[in-house]
């Protein structure tokens, strides 16, 4: 994003802090006595229609004070972001004190889950660790006698051998098929093989080897993630949740398919989602911030944090890195 002159930074963090304070509209005035700045009003009101111009700023009526938009909440988590308080600091030692005195892993994540909605405010959502699907990438086929063995070699150092049945007459066709599938993996680039594109001479042999190869990978697709939240009702008490057409979508969307809340597929941006940048429209009027763990060889886990888009941004993202990291060390 392009980025702002020293007033309009000043003005734009000034507007953030106050509205996320008092969930009230801002004007220039109040701007200036609360936070101290050095600045007139009319300057302060200069930078604020400038701010409104750029799309950062929005004003709810006419006559009201200014408050942050979405795009407003973005450049200040990318570019405003203060340091997380004493709080957050004081959170994360009390979580590198934490001994895993827990039976099972749902008692534990809905500790966590318990520990951050306490300490933001705001709903958490914590979702069990799963595996990814490895992609493929090269593969090796020698024949034995009336067999072919197939030596599949995944992005996770993983190597799995199928042993198939040559269909009759297909023997010569060994040597091309496997040049053609590894010129495929090369060139799609991302573990794919574009099998309608076989050509017709290895209809045979191909045929065999994708029905295989596709059934391998139908027993290592990854199952749904389980998951845990809590504060809920800490959510839609707020007050950007008092219309219902906002927040039935979001409730369906949390008994249908929770993990959706918080994407294995983080968001390139720190992984927090503002608004309309998170995939799902039940959010769009929400930010959603998350940090992933890794627990051993299960897979990845998401530790997240659900709310209006008007939320202390440093102290929540502080809290889902901690639990993260505590997450990591409890289950290395």
């Amino acid at each position: 994003m392009e980025p702002l002159p020293s007033r309009q930074q000043e003005v734009l963090r000034a507007t953030v802090h106050h509205y996320v304070d008092t969930i009230e509209p801002v004007g220039s005035r109040t701007l200036v006595k609360r936070f101290g700045l050095k600045a007139s009003s009319a300057t302060v009101r200069y930078a604020m229609g400038a701010l409104e111009q750029r799309g950062l700023l929005t004003q709810p009526h006419t006559s009201a004070g200014r408050v942050p938009s979405a795009r407003g909440y973005r450049h200040y988590v990318d570019c405003l972001l203060p340091p997380p308080g004493a709080a957050a600091q004081h959170l994360d030692q009390e979580l590198t004190q934490l001994s895993l005195r827990w039976a099972a892993l749902d008692d534990l994540l809905q500790q966590m889950a318990r520990r951050l909605t306490d300490f933001t405010g705001l709903m958490s959502l914590i979702t069990h660790p799963t595996r990814l699907q490895p992609a493929l990438e090269a593969l090796r086929l020698v024949r034995s006698e009336e067999r072919l063995l197939v030596m599949l070699v995944q992005n996770s150092s993983q190597a799995t051998h199928l042993n198939l049945r040559l269909p009759h007459g297909s023997e010569h066709q060994i040597e091309a098929i496997e040049l053609w599938a590894r010129r495929q993996l090369e060139h799609n680039g991302n573990g794919q093989i574009a099998w309608e594109s076989l050509p017709l001479e290895l209809q045979d042999c191909g045929r065999a080897l994708q029905d295989a190869i596709h059934s391998h990978q139908q027993l290592e697709t990854p199952q749904e993630s389980r998951s845990v939240f809590h504060g809920v009702s800490r959510l839609i008490a707020e007050p950007e949740f008092s219309q219902s057409a906002r927040v039935w979508p979001l409730l369906e969307l949390m008994d249908e398919q929770p993990t959706a809340l918080a994407p294995s597929d983080c968001h390139p941006c720190g992984g927090v989602w503002i608004g309309q940048e998170h995939p799902q429209a039940a959010l769009h009027h929400c930010s959603v911030v998350q940090a992933p763990y890794r627990s051993g060889g299960e897979g990845i886990g998401q530790v997240a944090l659900v709310g209006p888009m008007r939320m202390a941004y440093a102290t929540a993202l502080a809290a889902v890195q901690s639990v993260a990291r505590t997450l990591e060390r409890l289950l290395s």
